[in-house]
């Protein structure tokens, strides 16, 4: 298997960040899969060394930059998603595709709730559960990456 370098690391990421800032509107907007979230879990499994928590939280001040929200909620929900991701990314090798995918899932969720949390106490509206599709868009986008053959850990089996 090819090693990952770190200028593959930072242009998937870009294109990543490129795919966010398209113009989305009604329900692709509501079903938009974080991208870039779903690019940084996905080095931070397969290249750690490349790929880390401050890696997470730079990206995440940058997309705070992007969308024009309170700056830091990104930074603060990417972070805390690497954190967990990167502590459990060796038992990831032990999982089989539906533990991966439920794992994938938990970390997309624990990021939409942090954002949930945070846009909560500066007084944006939610709209109720719809804030909670792009966890599901996003993990049935890592479904058919993974289906396409994209290996998600150094050690991943199928």
């Amino acid at each position: 298997m090819a090693k990952s370098s770190l200028y593959s690391v930072y242009l998937t990421i870009m294109v990543a960040f490129l795919c966010i800032l398209l113009p989305w509107s009604g329900y692709g907007l509501k079903l938009r899969p974080d991208f870039v979230l779903l690019l940084l879990i996905f080095w931070m499994l397969r290249a750690p060394h490349l790929c880390n928590i401050g890696t997470a939280w730079f990206v995440g001040l940058w997309m705070d930059l992007a969308t024009g929200g309170v700056f830091g909620q990104y930074a603060l929900a990417y972070t805390i998603t690497a954190f967990i991701a990167i502590m459990y990314q060796r038992r990831l090798a032990l999982f089989n595709a539906t533990q991966q995918l439920l794992y994938v899932l938990m970390l997309l969720v624990i990021a939409q709730l942090i954002l949930l949390i945070l846009k909560t106490f500066s007084g944006v509206e939610v709209d109720g559960w719809s804030f909670f599709l792009p966890s599901i868009t996003g993990v049935m986008l890592w479904q058919l990456a993974v289906a396409l053959g994209l290996k998600t850990s150094v050690h991943s089996r199928t």
